[in-house]
């Protein structure tokens, strides 16, 4: 009982990462960029594909296909936040998560993510 207590304790006191991670199915090579601003949630995003309820359906079809132990779920990078307090985490995150799909390019055959980008990141890039 004792343990069970010190790993709930240390879950607590780690701390609060944002950051971008990659989905990699590992037969044929397709990965699926996002982003979160906690990697603990990273956890419940696998349970999203295992329970068939991810929003991205060629991530979730596939995973059904294929089967969980397919897939490789990466932290590839961490958000550096800075102690500023006009610091945008939100902003800061979205810039690296367009870096990082300009960089693999995860659209089509390489990829889940969708080819067209939303409002969010149009708008982003007309800031800067």
């Amino acid at each position: 009982m004792d343990r069970k207590k010190e790993l709930k304790q240390l879950y607590k006191e780690t701390p609060i990462e944002a950051g971008i991670y990659q989905i990699k199915n590992t037969k044929n090579e397709k990965i699926f960029i996002g982003s979160t601003r906690n990697f603990k949630t990273l956890n419940g995003v696998k349970f999203s594909l295992e329970t068939g309820t991810h929003s991205n359906k060629g991530l979730q079809e596939e995973w059904r296909q294929f089967g969980k132990d397919t897939f490789i779920i990466d932290v590839l990078e961490t958000l550096k936040k800075k102690d500023n307090p006009y610091f945008n985490e939100k902003e800061a995150l979205l810039k690296l998560e367009i870096k990082w799909l300009e960089h693999l390019q995860p659209y089509e055959e390489r990829g889940y993510n969708k080819k067209n980008p939303d409002n969010n990141f149009r708008e982003l890039n007309n800031n800067e």
